[in-house]
């Protein structure tokens, strides 16, 4: 056998050991573990054990301790910090994994109640109105290029906050015959335009043409806020115009204590919902600075209760959220909070922020008996899993009320300002 032939057989032998070894079992478990393992402090990270597997680690710092044993391999985030850890399978390097430690974070959970009353950034046109004149029936606001879903926020150069600040304005206008110079804002776009009132036949103000509204209410579920800076996060979904289906552009807002009087259970095709008044005191419990497509976002005045889980409790990253079983708390009756069975069904490790990130189902014989599943106004309500909040209720499935999606937590806290990633970790005190 020549020295050439010889070299191929052994090449041959290691090339089938290295494929064998490429489409073992071991070896395509420890190639899916992530490329990143993101921990808080004191919390573990466990994996089954291969045979002829190894696991070390950076001995740069000690922001993580790292067990193995014939059967698992734990870590453990020690302290804040980025680490890494290999793995080796027959003494071959198969795994870099960087494991980056975070500070200890914890909010306390809600399922309270909540009435919500939005204030816009200007008046928001929600309707066109036609005015019967001698020459016929117009809208001069439709005319001047106005849209529903239009801000209006300047007439004649003078800022516009509310409906009453606009009539004194179409009055003089009218009376005068000039036209007014009207600013509104479309999305992202900032739009001057030319609006001369009229009035009805055998009438004597003057009007726009426009139906306007500035001011919005409704209910939801508080779903967490942070103990030490008071920033809360409630609904898990934007707060929309009624009329126009877009999102409310908040100038300020309130949150206020709300009591459920009773449900419309929900049904196929047909959503219930949480029927609720704001509690008889009207006391504001926190202001609105934001709504966006995670909900809306404020500080509280005060601490508040829920009566069953009033404690910080860590929190849940995407990617350590698990299918199967989980608690959502919520109330569906009067202003009693309380913890009912769902399951997991599917949940996405996002990487950015995403609404929609699980899909969960109702499994509470108690719940479903009350309101059929998920219904109106529970959005917001905080799911717990393995005593960590992971996120809240947003949506229900329209032909399966017993399902709808669920927020991850992550992304409502980046909303709320508190930046659990960062290095210094946010400490000061409600004021």
């Amino acid at each position: 056998m020549t020295l050439d032939v010889l070299r191929k057989i052994i090449g041959g032998i290691l090339l089938v050991s290295l494929i064998a070894i490429g489409f073992s079992n071991p070896f395509q478990e420890y190639v899916h573990i992530p490329n990143k393992i993101t921990l808080f402090e004191g919390q573990h990270f466990e994996m089954a054990k291969a045979k002829m597997v190894s696991a070390g680690m950076s001995s740069d710092n000690s922001s993580i301790s790292l067990k193995e044993d014939s059967h698992s391999i734990s870590l453990q985030g020690d302290q804040q910090g980025e680490n890494e850890m290999f793995l080796e399978l027959a003494g071959l390097p198969i795994k870099k994994v960087n494991v980056d430690v975070l500070k200890d974070f914890k909010v306390i959970p809600g399922g309270q109640s909540i009435g919500v009353k939005l204030n816009t950034i200007g008046v928001l046109v929600v309707g066109h109105h036609q005015i019967d004149t001698i020459e016929g029936k117009s809208s001069p606001g439709e005319l001047a290029g106005i849209k529903i879903g239009d801000i209006i926020t300047e007439i004649n150069g003078k800022k516009i906050e509310k409906m009453s600040d606009v009539a004194p304005f179409v009055q003089e206008a009218g009376n005068s015959g000039t036209p007014l110079t009207i600013i509104v804002h479309r999305e992202n776009d900032k739009i001057t335009t030319k609006l001369t009132p009229l009035k009805d036949k055998g009438e004597e103000s003057y009007k726009l043409g426009l139906y306007i509204r500035d001011s919005a209410a409704g209910i939801g579920t508080m779903t967490f806020y942070h103990p030490e800076t008071r920033k809360y996060g409630a609904l898990g979904h934007v707060i929309s115009d009624m009329d126009t289906k877009k999102a409310i552009v908040v100038d300020d807002g309130q949150i206020v204590r709300s009591t459920v009087t009773s449900i419309e259970k929900g049904s196929n095709g047909n959503p219930g919902e949480k029927l609720a008044r704001f509690s008889p005191d009207k006391e504001v419990i926190g202001n609105i600075v934001k709504n966006s497509p995670f909900g809306i976002f404020g500080k509280l005045n005060q601490n508040i209760t829920n009566g069953i889980l009033d404690k910080p409790m860590p929190i849940a990253l995407s990617h350590q959220v698990k299918e199967g079983p989980a608690q959502i708390l919520t109330v569906v009756d009067d202003d009693e909070v309380n913890l009912f069975d769902i399951e997991i069904v599917s949940t996405i490790p996002q990487k950015f922020p995403a609404t929609k990130g699980m899909v969960l189902k109702v499994t509470d014989p108690k719940l479903l008996a009350k309101t059929g599943g998920i219904v109106q106004g529970m959005s917001g309500s905080p799911i717990i899993q393995n005593d960590k909040v992971i996120g809240a209720v947003t949506h229900v499935f329209v032909n399966d009320p017993t399902s709808g999606y669920g927020v991850h937590i992550e992304w409502m806290l980046h909303e709320a300002g508190i930046d659990i990633y960062s290095k210094k970790v946010e400490n000061s005190k409600a004021s």
